[in-house]
């Protein structure tokens, strides 16, 4: 089984017999045709998916994930039954496969990147990939303790399969077809266009080095997850709409439930990242400085600047260079060429592509060093090859 921590084509790692349940439950939506659609079984089939959907926001993803409130055993095992009705796997898979998103998020190690990978792989193609079978139980040591957990995820999909008898036993068939498998479906592609979509279409509030993106429209379609900026500028914020106007019926429902004790510790995210005033971390200034430095073809500017300088100059600027040894950036830096981009070029390119932020100077800093030693690499390439 390929590792997660290593790069790989994954579009030559589909198992595609995997993926034949979940065409399954897409086909048996359409024997609504042979039994008919009742108000009952519409009925059920609504309420099911705005059900599970918030099983999914504030079980998979702001408890199990991210921990973002606390809650008793027994509850916790509610919304546990409650995700894996979706039959989206366990809560261990889930979330494991969730903190390995975001600790690569939009890299070459994201599980489901549409920069990396393409939208439909995003969507769900990864999900029946080789390499996603299993997850790392590193990931998820502290839900490893529970063995309700634990058996859950050895049985999977007993609680979706529960559902479909008590949906045929409550409207018949229409219940089972309506009921569960178009709710279900539903709800497979709600979650689904969080990992695409939302890494695709949006506004970019906070720069958190990488695509994330608020969308107004999957936030009421998935009752406040479609705020996926705002999530991963503070991931373990239980709220999600960190504005007033920002519609999180998740959050919403998860405060009532505080009030009569079967939640709390709710964690809410710092005034200072609410008004955009905090400082990033390093690993997402460097992201957003790749993000930066990408934007220049660094291959193009070194073969621009070799064919500009005649041969003396090219030579005496690959032995300044060489005897720059670490800091080969510096004397790049110092190198007066037009076709070398500036830092003030960098900084106003940095104004346009990113939100506000008080860690700009730092991101194009680091942007400014990335792409001159890349520029320098390319420059010393036939010096390298000579010697």
């Amino acid at each position: 089984m390929a590792s997660e921590t290593q790069p790989v084509d994954v579009h030559d790692d589909i198992v595609y017999p995997s993926a034949i349940p979940f065409l399954l439950v897409h086909l048996a939506c359409f024997g609504a045709i042979w039994s008919g659609v009742t108000w009952e079984a519409a009925i059920l089939g609504i309420s099911l998916y705005w059900i599970r959907i918030f099983a999914i926001g504030a079980g998979y993803h702001r408890l199990f994930s991210h921990r973002a409130y606390s809650t008793s055993r027994a509850f916790q095992f509610v919304l546990a039954v409650l995700c894996q009705s979706t039959a989206q796997k366990s809560v261990l898979w889930w979330a494991a496969k969730h903190r390995h998103h975001h600790l690569h998020s939009d890299t070459e190690l994201d599980t489901h990147s549409p920069r990396q990978h393409g939208f439909i792989y995003s969507h769900l193609g990864w999900i029946f990939a080789r390499q996603h079978d299993d997850f790392d139980a590193e990931k998820v040591a502290d839900l490893m303790r529970y063995p309700e957990l634990r058996w859950l995820d050895k049985y999977p999909l007993v609680p979706a399969v529960a559902l479909a008898v008590i949906c045929f036993l409550i409207a018949g068939w229409p219940g089972l077809f309506v009921g569960f498998f178009w709710s279900t479906v539903a709800v497979y592609h709600g979650t689904f266009c969080i990992n695409s979509l939302a890494h695709v279409h949006g506004k970019k509030r906070y720069v958190t080095g990488d695509d994330s993106r608020n969308n107004w429209l999957l936030a009421i379609f998935t009752m406040g997850e479609g705020w996926h900026n705002n999530h991963h500028a503070f991931q373990s914020s239980v709220r999600q709409g960190f504005r007033w106007y920002e519609w999180d019926p998740t959050y919403y429902i998860l405060k009532a439930l505080s009030w009569v004790g079967i939640v709390w510790d709710l964690r809410m995210p710092p005034k200072k990242v609410v008004r955009n005033e905090h400082g990033l971390g390093v690993g997402v200034i460097n992201r957003a400085a790749e993000q930066l430095a990408g934007h220049f073809n660094s291959a193009r500017i070194a073969s621009t600047i070799s064919n500009t300088l005649n041969g003396v100059e090219l030579d005496a600027l690959r032995d300044a260079l060489a005897r720059a040894q670490g800091r080969t950036h510096d004397a790049l830096a110092h190198v007066h060429v037009p076709q070398l981009p500036t830092r003030e070029e960098l900084m106003a390119k940095a104004n346009k592509i990113f939100a506000r932020t008080q860690s700009l100077e730092e991101i194009v800093d680091r942007a400014y060093h990335l792409l001159l030693s890349s520029v320098n690499s390319y420059l010393t390439e036939p010096a390298k090859a000579r010697a």
